[in-house]
């Protein structure tokens, strides 16, 4: 697959660089380049991310950070029996809990929302830092959902994090995700306060919660595109009906001469 001209492999964080030195140096560049490409589409164009994550699973698929990229690849496509497939190689070869809180949701991905939260239960969530505690407490939360526990998905997100007034990288999503289960429970007023929440903490657009907010003020939003396009086919419709009538006056004048009486000379 073509890497893009500006990449150099040496965007890739040091830590996976590091990892890449096992290699053969014109092999650890080949595969750093596309887990750059990987990183760079993944938001925008999983679909093509995830065939620059099976490149660089072919050239290193004992490297842990390119089994990491390719679960994400996977991940992000909603493969989820790959992913975790993935994500457990990483793990073994690491030893590290970090993926412990996506494993946990590809389960629910694959519909074993039981699974789930056993993970969330299990002595590894003691052993995540304070994102993935709260990755993981979303990821309960979700599960409780997906099993119909409306209430206890509610209870699973109140948490000092969820209290706190402080402003961290998991902050929008955990209000937003409270919001919305609120929302599902008929609490609609104590979910429009939440959203309102999120968006003050949503500093880089990571959620919708401000669509969110406006849905429940009742704010409608029209496309600027899908207006100018309605006018242009009002315009044409309106044009369209005066070549009718004019068409239609000039038939009428016609008629009108043919059916007037002929006038004789009168000399």
């Amino acid at each position: 697959m073509p890497i893009h001209e500006d990449v150099t492999g040496d965007e890739i964080d040091k830590d996976v660089r590091q990892e890449l030195q096992s290699l053969p140096k014109t092999l650890a560049d080949d595969v750093a380049k596309n887990l750059v490409m990987v990183a760079r589409l993944i938001d925008e164009d999983p679909e093509r991310a995830y065939g620059y994550a099976k490149v660089a699973l072919r050239l290193a698929s004992r490297v842990a950070a390119v089994r990491e990229a390719a679960g994400f690849a996977a991940y992000a496509n909603q493969k989820y029996s790959e992913a975790l497939a993935e994500f457990r190689a990483a793990r073994r070869m690491t030893g590290t809990v970090d993926l412990w809180p996506v494993m946990a949701d590809c389960e629910r991905g694959l519909g074993r929302p039981e699974k789930a939260l056993d993970m969330a239960g299990a002595p590894e969530v003691h052993k995540l830092d304070k994102a993935g505690q709260v990755e993981m407490r979303l990821v309960a939360a979700g599960a409780r959902r997906d099993m119909g526990q409306l209430d206890a998905a509610i209870v699973t997100l109140q948490s000092p994090e969820l209290a706190s007034n402080s402003i961290q990288p998991w902050t929008a999503r955990l209000r937003y995700a409270y919001a919305d289960a609120l929302l599902a429970v008929g609490r609609e007023s104590e979910a429009r306060e939440w959203f309102a929440k999120a968006v003050e903490a949503d500093r880089d657009g990571s959620t919708d919660a401000s669509d969110r907010l406006a849905e429940l003020d009742g704010v409608e939003f029209v496309d600027a595109l899908d207006e100018s396009e309605t006018e242009s086919e009002t315009e044409s419709d309106t044009e369209g009906e005066t070549e009718g009538e004019t068409e239609g006056e000039a038939e009428n004048k016609s008629a009108e001469s043919a059916d007037a009486p002929a006038v004789e000379d009168e000399d």
